[in-house]
């Protein structure tokens, strides 16, 4: 893992993404370092939640320190303005600091559009795409594989 550098996965549902992310992740653990998953949508309901109960800073701040910080299924729904103010802070508290891992169906020239706003879409998309290794993947689901294995 290299300190402030993020992948970004793509590919087609099912083709191993999130298994690829999480390998990594394991990996990363492995080494010494923090490592949290988080599904995307799941992530801006918690920080939601968090507003409500005085948590938000110290989630921010949770978030900001965690040296591998793994975010499935970007652009799968369309991001609130409140949820694009959270991701930004969050990208910008990590940016050259701590590795993000961003996977997505999504190809990346189609995010800019999924972030629904353009001043923010340029600076989450600057701060996450600048020090970025990409990972396109490719095939078919390993869902629909692993399903006509079984009713062999």
């Amino acid at each position: 893992m290299i300190r402030g550098q993020n992948l970004l996965i793509t590919g087609p549902g099912g083709c191993g993404k999130t298994y690829v992310g999480c390998a990594l992740g394991n990996n990363a653990c492995q080494q010494g370092y923090s490592v949290k998953y988080w599904r995307l949508s799941r992530l801006l309901v918690e920080l939601t939640h968090s507003w409500a109960d005085g948590s938000y800073k110290k989630q921010l701040t949770d978030l900001s320190k965690t040296q591998l910080l793994i975010l499935d299924d970007w652009g799968l729904e369309p991001l609130t303005a409140v949820h694009r103010n959270d991701l930004l802070e969050i990208m910008d508290d990590r940016y050259g600091k701590n590795a993000t891992v961003m996977i997505s169906q999504l190809p990346t020239d189609e995010w800019y559009g999924s972030v629904g706003e353009n001043t923010l879409a340029d600076a989450i998309l600057d701060r996450l795409m600048h020090n970025a290794h990409r990972l396109e993947m490719k095939g078919e689901s390993m869902r629909k594989r692993l399903a006509q294995v079984d009713t062999k």
